[in-house]
């Protein structure tokens, strides 16, 4: 009977050294396990979505599980991060990852209860989309010289749309008029697609909006691009120029859609999501929907995407103290 139990016993123990040794990597390799949720803090349709949906799909593929899109909108965002940051470490909840959930609004909203460099582990930037600043054909000037030098002589008569307060709209073009010095006024909305219809109706003369909202407009006429915030010049806006070109080089920031993790998910999970995105993103078919979209693909280390999120963070923390900007 003794050597029975001493035998149990350093079975135990050997069992209990292999799961210290072992458990971690083991745990690694087997997961995912079951399906992947890939949450949207934004409502179907716009660009987060539309890039969450392109990449679910062929990322479900590379996992050898399902990932499942879910949309959980509120706040402009905060809704879904907050419930991301409190999620279980697993790996089988990850979140889409904004400008506005991640910078903007933590930047000018100091009830928001995540903190975007401590409560999440960044895995990717997917993609990036240029953001454009436009005006009604019924603006005085078509260019961007020509667009600073009325604002200049009119201070305070030209107002400026955007889908709310502390959205990436609003402190992208605060971040402008910090530079430039322009005299517009604020007139937020309840999201991008009203600020964007009535910019369209004439009833706002300027705006600031990602691309593939804006795009179609634009094209058909609606609506006159000025400058793009863009990396380069983009192919289906040949003429018009980038920020960095007119001088403006701090406004040039396009924004980025990427996979958050919530804070304590094993570096094995998230190197493995990491590199199964890598892998997706090298199909023509995923890259060709991204670019359709007006965005352009990045990929790269979640080390690249954290230092990414945090300069992004500190510029409209900047932008919000010099504005003097507040939700109120």
């Amino acid at each position: 009977m003794l050597l029975r139990r001493s035998f149990v016993t350093a079975l135990s123990c050997a069992a209990a050294l292999a799961a210290l040794a072992y458990g971690p990597a083991a745990h690694a390799q087997a997961w995912p396990a079951k399906p992947v949720t890939l949450q949207v803090p934004f409502a179907p349709g716009g660009t987060t979505d539309i890039i969450a949906r392109t990449i679910a799909e062929p990322l479900g593929k590379e996992l050898g599980q399902s990932v499942v899109v879910l949309n959980k909108a509120g706040g402009g965002g905060v809704v879904g991060a907050t419930e991301l940051a409190r999620a279980a470490p697993d790996g089988y909840l990850i979140g889409m990852a904004t400008v506005s959930t991640t910078a903007a609004n933590p930047a000018i909203n100091t009830k928001i209860q995540y903190n975007p460099l401590t409560d999440f582990v960044p895995i990717v930037n997917i993609a990036a989309t240029p953001n454009v600043i436009m005006v009604h054909p019924s603006f005085p000037a078509k260019d961007f010289k020509g667009f600073v030098e009325e604002i200049k002589k009119n201070p305070g008569k030209y107002s400026y749309a955007s889908s709310g307060t502390g959205g990436i709209g609003h402190l992208q073009t605060e971040l402008f008029k910090s530079q430039s010095g322009l005299d517009l006024v604020h007139i937020p909305y309840t999201g991008a697609g009203p600020a964007l219809n009535d910019i369209v109706a004439g009833h706002v003369p300027i705006m600031f909006d990602n691309l593939p909202s804006a795009l179609p407009h634009i094209l058909s006429g609606r609506l006159v691009a000025i400058a793009v915030a863009s990396p380069q010049r983009v192919a289906s806006l040949p003429n018009v120029p980038t920020f960095k070109e007119v001088g403006f080089e701090a406004v040039n920031r396009p924004a980025y859609y990427g996979l958050l993790a919530p804070k304590g998910t094993p570096a094995a999970i998230v190197n493995k999501i990491n590199a199964a995105t890598l892998k997706a993103l090298q199909d023509p078919a995923v890259r060709k929907r991204i670019e359709e979209t007006g965005s352009f693909v990045v990929g790269n280390s979640p080390a690249q995407f954290a230092d990414q999120i945090k300069a992004e963070l500190a510029v409209y923390k900047k932008v919000v103290e010099t504005q003097k900007l507040t939700l109120d």
